[in-house]
């Protein structure tokens, strides 16, 4: 993902990239705001931007502000799909992993 949006930026347009996701490759020079927390599967604000909504991650300062009022919206339902692309391959480790807010990392080991 983000060598395409590297080459939007390339291209002259302003972009960021913004996920409660995890990932790797986040580095270089597209501005990046992982690991939101709480993440929208739980009904965290991520869940309740929509299209048009103006999202601003400020990189220097460390902030990310939406210009809409999320406390009026309901939480988008979000679900798993088992199929497409890595979804099978990687279904048995999104059982083991922790929130973004627990760090993000998988337990291999089974439980503690």
């Amino acid at each position: 993902l983000t060598p395409m949006l590297t080459n939007l930026q390339d291209d002259g347009y302003s972009v960021a990239l913004l996920t409660d996701g995890r990932m790797s490759g986040a580095s270089g020079k597209v501005p990046a705001a992982i690991h939101i927390c709480p993440e929208a599967l739980d009904g965290g604000a991520i869940s309740k931007i929509r299209n048009g909504d103006v999202v601003t991650l400020d990189a220097n300062a460390g902030t990310l502000s939406v210009d809409a009022d999320l406390s009026e919206r309901e939480a988008s339902v979000i679900t798993v799909e088992a199929n497409g692309f890595g979804r099978g391959l990687f279904a048995a480790l999104r059982g083991q992993a922790a929130t973004a807010e627990a760090g993000a990392g998988i337990n291999l080991v089974g439980k503690v």
